[in-house]
């Protein structure tokens, strides 16, 4: 039996090899990591803005919206940049310079801020500045006032997100307290405030 089962296992076996046809190569499956090209943001802004200014003796007081003895309001325009770190935190610089006076006093100034902020709402972000700057207070129409003092500075303010690129701001700076000079013709010290509203450009 076993010598009849013998000659049958080899004509199967070879059948199966004379059966085996083409074998196909399978190619293995590579999981190609994608790399993702970052996008780099551009921080830097810049704005425009109008102020409301109150120079004064620092014995008058602050009224930006009427007449008070030893105080001139000014309207001035104020231009700034600056490089948004984080969304927590900002360097700025500014200028401002007098397109309009009351009586008799222009001014011309700059300050850099540190500038941290924290954003309410997904469109409303408040904000502080801290930090240094120059105010110049020249007479005119034969007034005599004369003021070119630097030193430390500070305000707050309210964004308002617009779209991407521009931000609505207003805000309040206090840049002078007590600084030396002429004003009106009396040597004394001189205080000045300004309230800014404007709006600014993200690159």
């Amino acid at each position: 039996m076993k010598k009849l089962l013998l000659p049958f296992a080899l004509v199967a076996t070879s059948g199966l090899l004379m059966a085996g046809g083409d074998l196909v190569e399978v190619e293995p499956i590579v999981n190609v990591p994608t790399v993702e090209e970052e996008v780099s943001e551009n921080n830097f802004y810049a704005g425009l803005g109008v102020a409301a200014v109150s120079a004064r003796d620092t014995h008058a007081s602050l009224d930006f919206f009427g007449e008070e003895y030893g105080q001139d309001r000014l309207a001035n325009l104020d231009f700034l940049v600056g490089y948004e770190f984080h969304r927590h935190f900002a360097v700025e610089a500014r200028y401002t310079t007098s397109i309009a006076y009351e009586d008799a006093v222009e001014m011309d100034g700059w300050s850099i801020f540190a500038k941290p902020k924290y954003p309410v709402t997904e469109n409303v972000t408040i904000y502080g500045l801290l930090g240094y700057g120059n105010v110049q207070l020249d007479g005119v129409d034969g007034v005599i006032t004369d003021m070119d003092e630097s030193g430390f500075q500070w305000g707050l303010g309210l964004s308002y997100m617009i779209n991407e690129n521009f931000d609505l701001f207003a805000d309040y700076k206090f840049l002078a307290n007590d600084f030396d000079g002429i004003y009106a013709g009396s040597v004394t010290e001189i205080n000045v405030d300004s309230v800014t509203v404007g709006v600014m450009y993200n690159f």
